[in-house]
């Protein structure tokens, strides 16, 4: 870390007179192991180092990065990235990120273990996924995958506005998918495990999952069409925040491309709804201490008590919008700038189980999965509609499975037609959090 943070202040240090000089400096190293038939499959270890520089003369920005820490290398990206801005237009929000005073929360996301932890184990940990999952039903015929995946990252950014930040953060995960299989009949399924280190994964957990999921869709019927209550699964729920995330970041409102555009203050959901993106909270996968440019993260309200509080910004967006960045920066690697996105999304949970949820429903969808979300939600307009799975509800009891299903609704309609949030907060791999979530007046268009 010492190097990284070092090499990122040197390169920001070499800032002409008149300009900005941001440097973004990564060191990672990957694993991923995939299983089949009790035999490695496959095995990727990778390790990757590189720099990112940004540079802003005259409101012009340039970028420019390179897969390699040499000296020489650092003082060619920099010139590139001067040479870049040229060739671009000057716009005058773009600068760097300023120290605001905000102090990063310290935070234990690295695990040590990781770091030592062996091929051999590794490889162990994905037998032992697919094992236990071809052996958790017998109406199991096939694994389509089972694999180990860790990452541990060491990353840098300082600028020539003074502020400088270092992140160390490590995740690991088992990912099964499965195969069921009755009366000429197959259908998939899914499971995983996630932790900072190997000892929080379990396979017997995700392999459970994995079984459960493709083997309660055996004998799926399509179902006619109708309006009824729906209720997202977790891994649903966690699905569509990302996607309202988006909605709420600055970059989405200034472009046009948000359904919340202009509300703020007015109520958006049901009265009860609190969503929160808080990059501190150390439950979440995806939490860090610092943004993609160096200022600390935060909590962020976003709705509260069904009243749209606010937006997700980073500088520049911040300048744009005339306000202050709220620590959203986020970034892709060292390949590309910082963006605007949430850090670690949650609605606050209710107190009742997705069963007890589902005794409260006289007829209704558990909604298990869906398919082309992301493809079916219009931004602008808030309409969505995707393919989707699940089982029937009938007198507070799940009935028979049901697919080739489309649920619709619009974004809007969902936020305030929700009826209960369950208690069931999950993270997952992914910048949201989970929660089974009941939602009144759903289409599901079927036969």
């Amino acid at each position: 870390m010492t190097e990284l943070i070092d090499i990122a202040t040197r390169v920001a240090g070499w800032a002409n007179d008149g300009e900005d000089v941001e440097a973004f400096v990564v060191h990672e190293r990957e694993t991923e192991v995939r299983a089949y038939e009790g035999e490695i499959e496959s095995l990727t270890a990778a390790e990757s180092q590189g720099i990112g520089v940004q540079v802003v003369i005259d409101g012009r920005q340039g970028y420019a990065y390179a897969g390699t820490l040499d000296d020489s290398a650092l003082r060619e990206t920099l010139q590139e990235a001067r040479d870049n801005a040229q060739f671009t237009e000057p716009d005058e929000s773009n600068g760097l990120a300023v120290p605001d005073g905000v102090t990063p929360v310290e935070l234990d996301l690295y695990d040590e273990s990781l770091a030592s932890f062996a091929t051999d184990d590794k490889i162990a940990l994905a037998i032992e996924l697919e094992r236990a999952t071809r052996a958790a039903d017998p109406r199991i015929s096939g694994i389509e995958s089972a694999e180990y995946v860790d990452i541990l990252s060491d990353a840098a950014v300082a600028n020539s506005a003074g502020l400088s930040a270092v992140s160390r953060e490590t995740g690991c995960y088992l990912s099964a998918y499965s195969l069921a299989e009755a009366d000429g009949e197959t259908q998939t399924g899914f499971g995983f495990s996630i932790g900072r280190g190997p000892s929080e994964l379990d396979p017997a957990v995700a392999s459970a999952d994995a079984a459960e999921r493709a083997t309660r869709l055996l004998g799926a019927v399509k179902p006619p069409t109708q309006r009824l209550t729906v209720v997202l699964d977790p891994w649903v729920t966690a699905q569509m925040l990302g996607i309202i995330g988006h909605t709420l970041t600055g970059d989405a409102v200034q472009r046009g491309r948000s359904l919340f555009a202009d509300r703020l203050g007015d109520s958006v959901a049901m009265a009860d709804l609190v969503l929160v993106d808080d990059g501190t909270n150390p439950d979440a996968f995806t939490a860090s201490t610092v943004d993609g440019e160096g200022l600390a993260t935060r909590p962020i309200s976003l709705i509260k008590d069904g009243v749209l509080q606010g937006f997700l910004h980073n500088s520049y967006t911040a300048r744009r919008g005339r306000t202050v960045s709220t620590g959203s920066a986020v970034r892709g690697g060292f390949k590309s700038g910082s963006g605007v996105g949430a850090h670690a999304l949650a609605l606050r949970p209710g107190n009742q189980t997705q069963a007890e949820l589902i005794a409260g429903i006289d007829d209704g969808l558990l909604v298990q999965g869906v398919a082309g979300l992301h493809s079916g939600v219009n931004p602008v307009s808030g309409d969505f509609s995707a393919g989707a799975e699940g089982l029937r509800i009938r007198n507070g009891e799940l009935a028979e499975p049901v697919r080739e299903i489309t649920i619709a609704s619009t974004i809007q309609r969902l936020l305030l037609d929700i009826r209960a949030i369950g208690s069931d907060l999950e993270w997952l791999p992914m910048a949201a959090a989970g929660v089974s979530l009941v939602v009144d007046d759903i289409t599901m268009s079927g036969a």
